[in-house]
């Protein structure tokens, strides 16, 4: 099976970003891992590619995958026959959001 043409427009540390990634891991894809935060023109270059300024933004073999988690990537890539079943687990969460997204709970105090 020949492997896809991955470009990856990712954050460097955040939950969805990671999830990219491990599925590359995965299933052993080699992409290339495009850093929107420290470089503005790889950012600039997703917005054009994908119309909008969420991320992660993934293109497989000139398809767009705009705002997508890497549980999403993993069943396009299973959809469109890019990769064969793995029963290999991923080695971090795939649908999980940067941890400034995440809901924080706070101690709940009460007035006697």
């Amino acid at each position: 099976m020949n492997k896809p043409k991955i470009i990856a427009y990712l954050k460097p540390s955040c939950g969805w970003s990671q999830g990219v990634r491990s599925i590359m891991r995965k299933y052993e894809l080699p992409f290339e891992d495009r850093d929107i935060i420290n470089n503005p023109i790889q950012r600039q270059e997703m917005i054009e590619k994908s119309g909008q300024m969420l991320s992660p933004c993934v293109e497989v073999n000139g398809h767009m995958l705009a705002d997508i988690s890497g549980e999403e990537v993993e069943a396009y890539l299973l959809a469109n026959q890019l990769v064969g079943s793995n029963s290999a687990e991923p080695d971090s969460p795939i649908n999980q959001p940067c941890a400034h997204e995440m809901p924080s709970f706070a101690p709940m105090s009460f007035k006697k």
